[in-house]
Parts: structure tokens; sequence; C-alpha cells
């Protein structure tokens, strides 16, 4: 491992002196480890050029499995450290809904419970498998995953915004027609499935073509280009109640879709009975309940989401 790690520097620096200062080593006993690599290897690692470094053909396919190796064992590392901190909390949160949501209340819940430090891991996907590395997680889907107990964090509804100075432009966005003139934000992410069709069904336009489209491949950056003026996004509930709180988006028209799909609590088998989980458990269904209209559906188990359907702005619950 010394030998792979002092490799990973130097290939990273391409200099052993900076590799060494990472390390805590000299730059001697990193040449050691490299020529250690390269004769356990029978292979040359490194090209040395007028004092320079580059990488050899065989030290850049190696070093694309040694680096993976070596974050797989960090993140392994700490994984097994916090299993065994009690005072730890490991939150996996989808990125839109971590910025949107989770994040303006996580000052609360430090201050009711200080003797809690917080991991939050955001991404773009789920870890879905048996293998729960999480007390918590906050997913996106319909709720049907096994060896979990989900909580559906409210009813998801889908309706078009953009920008007020997106909406001051000509030609004039009053009427879903006029969506055929403007620029539209799609989402193609694997993990949420494009909602445009049902909305424009719902709208009583599906027949309509789009003016200028612009794809983006996760749902923070849709919403982000609709926040820039780029265009229209189809926004979800759970996401953009801030953002129309504040007035950075605004809601063109008074359609809304409720979906198929929505976010969920979801907690693993192996976590739900520690007292941690079923703190930050009810913190989190409390929390987001204040923070909507109060019609109780935030802390209700999964079971069968509601079918898509019509609805007005008035009947925001996310």
């Amino acid at each position: 491992m010394t030998s792979l790690r002092a490799f990973e520097a130097a290939a990273r620096h391409l200099s052993f002196t900076r590799a060494a200062l990472e390390l805590n080593l000299t730059p001697t006993a990193v040449s050691h480890q490299i020529k250690n690599l390269e004769e356990l290897l029978s292979a040359k690692l490194f090209n040395r050029d007028n004092n320079k470094l580059s990488l050899t053909e065989t030290a850049e396919n190696y070093l694309r499995v040694v680096r993976d190796a070596i974050l797989e064992l960090s993140f392994a590392t700490d994984r097994a450290a916090e299993e065994q901190d009690e005072q730890v909390l490991t939150i996996q949160c989808l990125e839109a809904f971590a910025i949107a949501r989770l994040m303006p209340h996580l000052r609360d819940f430090h201050q009711q419970y200080p003797r809690y430090s917080l991991r939050l891991r955001t991404g773009h996907s789920m870890q879905t498998t048996h293998v729960h590395e999480f007390d918590a997680a906050i997913w996106y889907g319909v709720g049907d995953w096994p060896g979990v107990t989900a909580y559906k964090l409210g009813v998801e509804e889908v309706f078009p915004v953009c920008s007020q100075k997106f909406l001051a432009r000509k030609p004039p966005l009053r009427h879903p027609t006029d969506l055929s003139s403007h620029t539209v934000v799609h989402t193609s992410s694997l993990l949420l499935r494009d909602e445009w069709p049902n909305w424009l069904e719902a709208a009583d336009v599906s027949g309509i073509e789009f003016g200028e489209q612009l794809s983006c491949d996760h749902l923070a950056a849709s919403i982000q280009a609709a926040i820039e003026g780029v265009g229209v996004v189809l926004g979800r509930s759970s996401v953009v109640s801030r953002e129309l709180e504040l007035g950075r988006l605004v809601e063109p028209f008074d359609i809304r879709v409720t979906s198929p799909f929505a976010y969920y609590l979801v907690v693993p088998e192996h976590s739900s009975r520690t007292q941690k989980v079923q703190l930050f458990t009810n913190w989190m269904l409390s929390s987001l309940s204040a923070d909507s209209d109060g019609d109780g559906s935030f802390a209700s188990r999964i079971k069968h989401p509601p079918s898509g359907m019509l609805t007005r702005r008035s009947t925001l619950s996310a």
C-alpha cells in the first residue's frame, strides 16, 4: 500500500518531491517505493527527461485501477469507522433535494441534537442494492424498494417554471401553446422520467412542438438554467417551492399534474432501531410537514402514489 500510494501521488503531481510532501516522506523514500513497485511489476512506470517526469503507457493504465482501489479502501475505512461511532449519522441524499429541501433545515437539526455529527453524501443516483452503506437516505421513485421502510415526503406535483425576466420577454408566455415560441429545458436523468408529455396532455396541448430545447443531465442544473433565464423547465414541487417563495422562479400557468413519483425518506432495516435514526426520522417528517400546507401527507408510509391528475396552484403540498 505504501508503494501504491507513492505511485498515485507521484503520478498526480508528476513530481517525487511534491508526492513526498503530501505523504510526509522524503523524496528518496518515494523513489525507493516506486522502484519496488516497478520491480514487482517488471515494468517501467515513469519516463525521466531533463528532470521532468511523465507516465509510461503501462503506468497510465495501471493508475486508473490503483486510484479507484485507493479511493474505495478510503471510503470503506470511513464507513467502518462511522459504523462504530454512534454519534455520526450518515445520510445519502439526491443533490437537488438536498439543496432545496434538506439544507435549509439542517441548522435546526444540529440545534435540537448537538450530540450527533451529520455526514451528508449527495449524488445523482441511488444505492438501491441490498447493501445500504448509510443510516437513512432520500430516494426518488414509487417507494417499492426491498429491505427498507420508506416514508413518502409529500405529493409530488410537476408544472412549468421560469424566471421573472424570462417571463417578461417577447413573445408572451400566457398560454401553454406559447411554449412553441420559447426554449424548454429537459432533464435527461436516468432517475427522473421526462414528464413534459403528461403535463402537455393535461393542458390539452399535447400536439405542440417547443421552440428550442435544452437537455440537462441533472435536475439541479435544469432548475439553475431556469433561474438564469435560459428557458422554461418542468419544476417539481419538492424542489422548486423555495425558489417560488423567494421569487427566483415564477409559475406562468395555473396547471399542475400530480406525478406518480415522489421523494421518500428511506430507512434500512439494519439502522431502523437505532436512536439516532429514529430521532432523524421523526425530525425529518415533522420539519418537512411544517414546511408544507399541513395536509399530513409527509408522515405517511408508502405504498401507492396517486395517479396523474390535474391540480391547481393552491394545492401545493411539498
